[in-house]
């Protein structure tokens, strides 16, 4: 059975030259999802209310999402489970067809509710920190709940599809706008639709995201040397010969003969970029 490694120097032919103990976070659980969030309410500014109301149909635009609010439970009857519950606050941006050809731009708030069952162990220690947080009590006479930590990874978007429908008269609104926080009401610079119009935007979304539960944790881990930056900085002073900056770049031989094939995009930004083009 191999020495069981402590903190301190260690003597090694590949150049590990000590064994330290550092504070970090372990992930304990982690999935990824890959969610096309169908008809998802669409509540547009208040003053495209009119624009939608009068239009023949619309067409996908782009998605921005703003912020991901999280909260973590344990489960019930099953030790060491947690449930993560997300909701996505997205601002989205929609093509308006008129009787003319050219699209009004509207823009508005979609909200999406998922949720994620993964494991975080336990712990039962009491945490308590001398990190001082402006305008809150002392740290240090607070008790923190060991609770794992969740962190939601997500890009944005892609609009996937949109539609208008009829309701048969105004109804009462089914999603709570009073539940969206305030910085994500102020991206959109003007009162949202309370969602009791005439008419109603839905909108599909395709959505990657990973979701992780992390707890703090002390590691044993290898040490070659202190990490020192190679690279000097930059002063920025414009001192530098901007002839001798130019005599640097390459020549853009692309710009000037254009390539004898596309190529296919392989990344998540080409292929979105393409899909909005339609293409």
């Amino acid at each position: 059975m191999p020495e069981k490694v402590m903190p301190g120097p260690i003597e090694d032919p590949s150049g590990i030259r000590e064994a330290v103990c550092i504070h970090t976070r372990k992930i304990y659980d982690s999935c990824r999802d890959k969610d096309c969030i169908e008809d998802l309410r669409f509540y547009p500014k208040m003053q495209y209310v009119d624009v939608i109301n009068r239009a023949l149909s619309v067409k996908g635009g782009s998605a921005k999402l703003l912020y991901v609010y999280v909260d973590v439970e344990p489960v019930s009857f099953n030790r060491g489970f947690y449930t993560v519950d997300m909701r996505f606050f997205y601002a989205v941006t929609l093509q308006a067809y008129l009787s003319c050809p050219i699209p009004v731009t509207v823009e508005g708030l979609c909200v999406f509710d998922k949720r994620a069952i993964l494991f975080g162990s336990e712990g039962n220690a009491k945490i308590f920190s001398s990190e001082l947080r402006v305008g809150e009590p002392d740290s240090q006479m607070m008790r923190r709940a060991n609770a794992p930590i969740a962190v939601v990874e997500a890009v944005d978007p892609i609009v996937l599809d949109s539609r208008i429908v009829d309701c048969c008269g105004k109804r009462d609104c089914d999603c709570d706008l009073c539940e969206v926080p305030s910085f994500v009401n102020s991206c959109f610079d003007g009162e949202l639709s309370r969602g009791d119009d005439n008419r109603r935007v839905y909108v599909t979304l395709g959505q990657f995201s990973i979701v992780r539960l992390e707890r703090d944790t002390q590691l044993l881990v290898p040490v070659y040397d202190y990490c020192m930056p190679e690279k000097e900085c930059s002063c920025g002073s414009g001192s530098e010969d901007p002839c001798g900056i130019f005599r640097n770049i390459g020549f853009p031989v692309g710009e000037f003969f254009p390539p004898n094939t596309v190529k296919l995009p392989e990344n998540y930004e080409d292929a979105k970029f393409c899909c909005a083009c339609g293409k």
